[in-house]
């Protein structure tokens, strides 16, 4: 293993084509946020039956729908809580101690069982993911998950292959079995520190791969990266308007990306993204960036994009707000759809004209391997602050100023190159191939060995 060294306001999905048949998977995942269904969406078109969501109606008994219902709850206090006057601080430190992740140094022996493990063995017997076993119990194939619980549930069970797909850069120790060395789940890490932790835990190294979060083809274009290379050569122009990121790394841009992804073709302008999470909250940093950047929208010298998602009160509340800002301007739009499936597609095509993403450090920390530098929100748990000590690391990401001054601030990093000098941070050292390699997995059992620094 390796550490890592559209013109309306609203944007509607569109139907996927073009989709090519794979080896048959059960795929699983959950509705606690948006980080585990999104990161088995490019897996949707070889997923037996469609991707099986735990704790949906389709795929659970009324009695286990019942313990569903209280973890999905547990998640949104725990995301909400923060915000809460007088009692949001306490109560999101008692919440905070149960997902809390250890620190990484001194490396030691992290095997040993937890709390939270027996507690997820105690639920799993009373019933926990008892819907989904009887499902892939119907057919002899290959399950991959992104949550914990259905892989230690099959694994419990007796499912013979079982992999379980990593959604952040460091975990908890309730992602692992009890007793991971007679577990039989095969895990996915999307960089090298979740690759350490879980060893940590006790999984044996031959059933850690070190695959990257996968993202959808669609941003990729094929193993070269060809849809990659020609979205980031466009990029760094946008995000370099004093030219000084190109003064001093231009020979190598050239180098990786190809001359020909090096001519500036002037089609459009500056691009942000700002990304909701699942719960909805840190909705009023997107309004906060809208209100700040009003004059910058009605010039047309920057577009921004506000990440509704599926929840209908984020999309009235940006609604609103457009209303108020650029009523009639096509450089404010709303992304949202109907189901999250939709909406990745929605998401996904946004992204490669997306220049800066704004997120809260989750998942989405990974796609700075896009070659697209990650602002920050302040991290709100264990797992958010280490996505945003990984992306920090690399040189990725970049914490938020005020952002009722964002038309202050995203201007001076613009031109000193600090936006550059990230996209292309990210694109040297993030990994980029996580479908491919998962794919590969799935089909033959192996991954194929790493031939370059950057085809990864």
């Amino acid at each position: 293993m390796h550490d890592e060294a559209h013109q309306t306001s609203i944007i509607h999905a569109q139907p996927a084509s073009g989709r090519t048949r794979r080896p048959r998977a059960w795929v699983v995942s959950a509705d606690m946020g948006y980080g585990h269904r999104r990161a088995v969406h490019p897996l949707r078109d070889i997923a037996e039956g469609g991707i099986i969501n735990a704790g949906s109606s389709e795929s659970t008994p009324p009695a286990e729908q019942k313990l569903w219902e209280r973890l999905l709850h547990g998640y949104e206090a725990f995301s909400r809580a923060r915000s809460l006057p007088f009692i949001g601080r306490p109560l999101f430190s008692i919440l905070d101690t149960l997902l809390r992740i250890p620190s990484f140094y001194p490396m030691r022996n992290l095997s040993s069982s937890t709390f939270q493990v027996a507690l997820l063995d105690s639920l799993i017997k009373k019933g926990l993911c008892s819907g989904i076993m009887e499902k892939v119990r119907s057919r002899h194939l290959p399950m991959i998950t992104s949550f914990f619980a259905p892989a230690i549930a099959a694994d419990r069970a007796g499912h013979e292959t079982v992999y379980c797909l990593i959604c952040d850069a460091d975990l908890n120790r309730v992602w692992v079995a009890r007793e991971p060395w007679e577990s039989r789940i095969t895990y996915f890490a999307p960089c090298g520190k979740a690759a350490q932790r879980l060893k940590a835990y006790g999984v044996p190294e031959q059933r850690i791969f070190l695959t990257g979060f996968p993202f959808s083809r669609s941003l990729l274009g094929g193993r070269d990266l060809p849809v990659l290379k020609e979205d980031l050569g466009q990029r760094l122009f946008y995000l370099d308007p004093s030219e000084l990121f190109r003064q001093r790394h231009g020979p190598s841009v050239e180098h990786f990306l190809g001359k020909k992804q090096c001519i500036f073709r002037h089609e459009r302008v500056l691009t942000v993204t700002f990304s909701v999470g699942g719960a909805g909250a840190q909705t009023e940093v997107g309004m906060s960036i809208a209100r700040s950047l009003k004059k910058s929208i009605h010039d047309g010298r920057i577009r921004l994009n506000l990440a509704a998602g599926v929840r209908p009160s984020v999309r009235d509340s940006f609604q609103q707000l457009k209303s108020e800002v650029a009523p009639d301007s096509p450089y404010l739009q709303i992304l949202h759809a109907d189901n999250l499936d939709d909406y990745f597609d929605v998401f996904d095509g946004a992204l490669r004209s997306t220049d800066i993403l704004w997120t809260k450090p989750s998942e989405l920390s990974f796609y700075c391997g896009l070659g697209i530098p990650i602002v920050t929100t302040p991290a709100i748990g264990s797992q958010e602050q280490f996505n945003r000590r990984w992306l920090l690391e690399l040189g990725a990401g970049i914490r938020q100023e005020n952002p009722d001054y964002t038309d202050q601030w995203l201007f001076d990093y613009l031109r000193n190159g600090l936006f550059a000098d990230a996209a292309w941070s990210g694109f040297l050292k993030a990994r980029k191939l996580g479908i491919y390699n998962i794919l590969d997995i799935l089909s033959t059992g192996v991954m194929p060995p790493e031939t370059s620094a950057i085809l990864r």
